[in-house]
């Protein structure tokens, strides 16, 4: 190959690159993380506990603006994870829980909240750090009974969170 034709080629090639990272579709984005025992909502639905709709293949993807209070976190098509009537399957657990998140990608993080019937009753701070592939915390949920707990991952790289709710029996 001649000189003149490798430098065609080359330009050629340099010149296609940008249209054809545009045109190729891109692969999705797999985000990010969610409360995985006690059960959330999102991972009783991909565990094929509850029948639910495209949650169940994303549970991760439970993310919204920060500063809201509902388990879907404001995203309409994950909406049946705010349905208390669904059948969701409550864990027993004592007063004191132990929330394991499993993350997929792996934000810095400013803090993790719980809150139980809109009172906060757990505060992690993240340190702006990113997180191992799952963290735990030990919540005392201050009462017995019946409870959704909202588990919330503020994102400090983001202005979004995660959201998750648990139900739980606490005794």
């Amino acid at each position: 190959m001649s000189l003149r034709r490798r430098i065609a080629a080359v330009a050629a090639g340099v010149l296609a690159a940008p249209l054809v990272t545009v045109a190729l579709p891109s692969a999705p984005a797999f985000a990010h993380g969610y409360v995985s025992s006690p059960a959330s909502r999102q991972a009783q639905c991909a565990r094929g506990l509850v029948p639910c709709g495209d949650i169940k293949y994303e549970p991760q993807s439970v993310e919204g603006p920060k500063g809201l209070r509902s388990c879907n976190g404001g995203v309409a098509r994950f909406a049946e994870l705010n349905d208390n009537s669904k059948g969701w399957k409550v864990a027993s657990t004592g007063q004191t829980v132990t929330f394991n998140w499993t993350f997929t990608a792996r934000h810095r993080t400013a803090n993790y909240e719980y809150y139980v019937g809109g009172r906060r009753v757990g505060y992690f701070d993240g340190g702006m750090q990113q997180p191992p592939a799952t963290v735990s915390h030990t919540v005392n949920l201050g009462a017995t009974g019946r409870q959704t707990v909202l588990a919330i991952w503020n994102i400090g790289d983001t202005s979004n969170a995660f959201y998750a709710c648990i139900d739980v029996n606490a005794s």
